[in-house]
């Protein structure tokens, strides 16, 4: 099968991972082109990556004949507007999260697509890495027994502390749950499938931001009042797992674990203390323990404490899958053109992103009315990973 021509729209920081990643596919997929608001710049970028072709605008690409596949890096408030155009041109599409900035605007493309038969895949495909595979490698095993929880932490001070132009982070479509929440709650949903209720509270806790380094230093972000950047939910899902959320740009330091779930038979770990620790990276650690190792197992204490560890479980994959160690960004739409060449459902699908995109509404709905929300849409849960 030929090698899907692929065209890229938005070439910022993000761009260069993905860019450098889908180059070790040259049998899935072709760089054909790029676009910016800067000719200028698209043309360097396609020269430097060996694109065919360098456009002005999002637009000029769109009308492009000879391309198959849109990969949208835009700002997340223009997410919506191009897999829309991508989708009337009759393209594939896979877009970097969030799919669209509401629900109502997902349920639209995802609608479109399916009257155009046509794939929508949606980042992150984090959840592909070695470390998630992992864990769902023990859940399918049976090796947590019967999944009963977890509980998922993104707790920091907020991107002004490093990051150059953070303004957008303080606009609807963002704060702490549109940005981090993705990884998180899409890790989740690959593991245990499709959610059923949530609820949610949050607040507010500056209202003035202000930027700590970069050319912009000193100036005051003012945070919209519909932005909550404190929220903590609890999740219930359809298999009858609950499993908290707590995502903020309000804290200075935490110990917390970035992901865990909690088993009839063990539990697994995302350890803060580990450098690659939360669902928003390829790598880290495979924490768990069991009954083998539990620290219950000393109880009542005794006079001299033995003190148990939590084992580190092996990651089974090979130099050759899906890297855990390195930044695999972009596996996920080589997955999306393989699934088109099978005529099979893609893993970091649209589907599964409306869902989360819901779930993350649903939680605002639920902090503004005071209310249990329900999570109506279903999507299929991705496939475990082999090589691709």
């Amino acid at each position: 099968m030929r090698a899907f021509n692929i065209g890229v729209i938005g070439l910022g920081d993000i761009s260069n991972v993905y860019l450098n990643n889908l180059k070790k596919y040259p049998e899935t997929v072709n760089l054909y082109g790029c676009a910016c608001r800067s000719l200028e710049k698209a043309s360097k970028k396609a020269e430097e990556y060996g694109f065919r072709k360098a456009f002005g605008s999002g637009d000029e690409l769109l009308a492009d004949p000879e391309i198959d596949v849109v990969l949208n890096l835009t700002n997340p408030e223009t997410h919506y507007s191009y897999n829309k155009k991508a989708l009337e041109q009759g393209k594939h599409v896979y877009c970097e999260k969030a799919l669209a900035a509401t629900f109502e605007q997902g349920k639209e493309l995802i609608e479109l697509a399916r009257q155009k038969d046509l794939y929508v895949g949606c980042a992150p495909d984090t959840f592909m890495g070695g470390r998630l595979q992992t864990y769902r490698q023990l859940i399918d095993r049976g090796e947590l027994g019967e999944i009963i929880g977890g509980c998922a932490f993104m707790v920091c001070k907020g991107w002004e502390w490093f990051h150059y132009n953070p303004d957008f982070y303080y606009r609807p479509g963002a704060g702490p749950l549109f940005d981090m929440g993705p990884y998180y709650i899409t890790a989740l949903l690959s593991l245990m499938g499709p959610a059923e209720m949530v609820c949610a509270m949050g607040n507010q806790t500056e209202k003035i931001r202000m930027v700590k380094e970069g050319p912009k230093k000193g100036k005051e972000i003012v945070v919209d009042p519909a932005v909550d950047t404190h929220i903590t939910a609890n999740i219930k899902f359809r298999n009858g797992a609950i499993v908290n959320l707590c995502m903020s740009f309000d804290v200075w330091d935490s110990q917390l674990p970035r992901l865990e779930i909690y088993g009839t038979k063990g539990t697994l770990c995302m350890a803060e203390m580990d450098p690659c620790s939360g669902p928003n990276l390829f790598g880290g650690e495979v924490l768990m323990r069991t009954e083998e190792n539990s620290r219950w197992l000393f109880m009542p204490r005794q006079e001299k404490r033995v003190k148990t560890k939590w084992t580190n479980v092996k990651i089974p994959f090979g130099h050759n899958s899906v890297s855990h160690a390195e930044n695999s960004r972009g596996v996920g739409l080589v997955d999306l053109v393989k699934a088109v060449q099978e005529k099979r459902k893609n893993r970091a699908s649209g589907e599964m992103a409306l869902h989360a995109l819901e779930i993350m509404e649903g939680i605002l709905l639920s902090i503004r009315e005071n209310r249990f929300v329900k999570i109506v849409t279903q999507f299929e849960r991705p496939k475990p990973m082999d090589e691709i």
